[in-house]
């Protein structure tokens, strides 16, 4: 075990991403940060984390169901409800938690989960964790997802259907309303991931499944707070009886002490900015387009532009080259994605000249 360890270190280690951190102090261009509205160095949400610590303490001092709850939960659990369309919400502390926790908490091996191929990690994780059947249907195929439902959906009585929104490796968008008929159709219930949806997208930035109407008993809809909310943790958007069986069953939220008033401070301040911020998701829009279209069309219509290589050493060779003039961009590889990529979000903090120096270095 030690020398296969010591095998994938050697294999990898040059390219450990925390060992290029400090050479990025200075007048850097930042390409790869999730940072989409620049709302992590607001000075109003800061001030509105430190006010929730004077008021609240410094840490949540144990578990939500022990010493950890408060009002600060409570309160803002429902006004995600009311902004995602729900009758509930429950807040995790990241969303690698939040999808594995409550996919191993809803299934079991008699469900079947018919599974996008590109969904996050954390979601196989939960899936693998409960010994549920996972069968999984081609990206963004929801001809092959009816297809697998026809031939399986007899042989369950649970089905989950499981998708992200926004992809956040190709930045492409699911078809929420295919989901949202297939699962009616087949008595299933939905799970949609917002991650990288949540700030961007949708009715007031508060993702994209707020466009639709969907089953609130059978859809549960979770998205990220460490994104385009610049703070951390998570939100899990679902009907009263899933919460509450949450709370009762599912163990990466029982036993986890809970987010620091800190970051409920500062996100809820971040969350109540969203409705105001508009013209600023606009202009990342257009400046993603900008890039998009200097790439002959790379990506989707999201702030995600993903460049696509054959061979993993080319992609690297290409992020060192924009390292070297100054750029800072994503370098992605198998397994976390299955084809080697550039992976470059457009952020609030970027100008149209940034964007030229970009698409400058990047045709070199």
């Amino acid at each position: 075990m030690l020398n296969k360890i010591k095998k994938s270190i050697e294999q990898s280690n040059e390219n450990l991403t925390y060992r290029e951190l400090p050479k990025y102090v200075g007048n850097y261009l930042d390409f790869s940060s999730n940072d989409y509205l620049g709302l992590s160095k607001n000075p109003e949400v800061i001030e509105a984390g430190i006010e929730a610590s004077r008021m609240y303490g410094s840490g949540a001092t144990g578990s939500r169901l022990l010493s950890g709850n408060s009002d600060l939960f409570e309160n803002f659990e429902k006004q995600i409800a009311i902004d995602k369309k729900t009758d509930s919400a429950l807040i995790f502390n990241s969303g690698f938690q939040a999808n594995s926790g409550v996919l191993e908490c809803l299934t079991d091996k008699n469900t079947l989960v018919i599974f996008d191929m590109l969904n996050h990690a954390s979601m196989y994780h939960g899936i693998f964790a409960s010994g549920a059947k996972l069968k999984r249907f081609q990206h963004l195929d929801y001809t092959h997802l009816n297809d697998i439902l026809k031939d399986m959906s007899k042989d369950y009585m649970n089905i989950i259907i499981v998708s992200e929104t926004v992809f956040g490796m190709d930045g492409d968008i699911a078809d929420i309303q295919a989901l949202v008929d297939l699962a009616e159709q087949y008595g299933a219930m939905l799970y949609l991931d917002e991650a990288h949806a949540t700030g961007l997208y949708g009715k007031n930035g508060y993702g994209l499944s707020t466009n639709f109407d969907f089953n609130k008993e059978k859809t549960i809809i979770m998205g990220t707070f460490s994104k385009a909310i610049g703070v951390s943790g998570a939100y899990v958007a679902c009907s009263t009886l899933i919460k509450d069986f949450l709370i009762q069953k599912c163990k990466s939220f029982i036993y986890s002490t809970a987010l620091s008033p800190f970051c409920i401070g500062a996100t809820q301040k971040a969350w109540s900015m969203l409705p105001f911020l508009g013209n600023l998701r606009r202009s990342i829009m257009q400046k993603a387009d900008r890039l998009r279209r200097a790439l002959n069309g790379a990506g989707n219509k999201t702030n995600i532009v993903p460049i696509l290589f054959k061979i993993t050493e080319e992609m690297m060779g290409k992020k060192q080259l924009l390292q070297d003039n100054g750029i800072i961009v994503s370098g992605i590889r198998p397994p976390t994605s299955p084809t080697p990529r550039l992976r470059i979000a457009i952020n609030a903090t970027h100008s149209y000249t940034d964007i030229e120096k970009l698409i400058e270095i990047l045709r070199q």
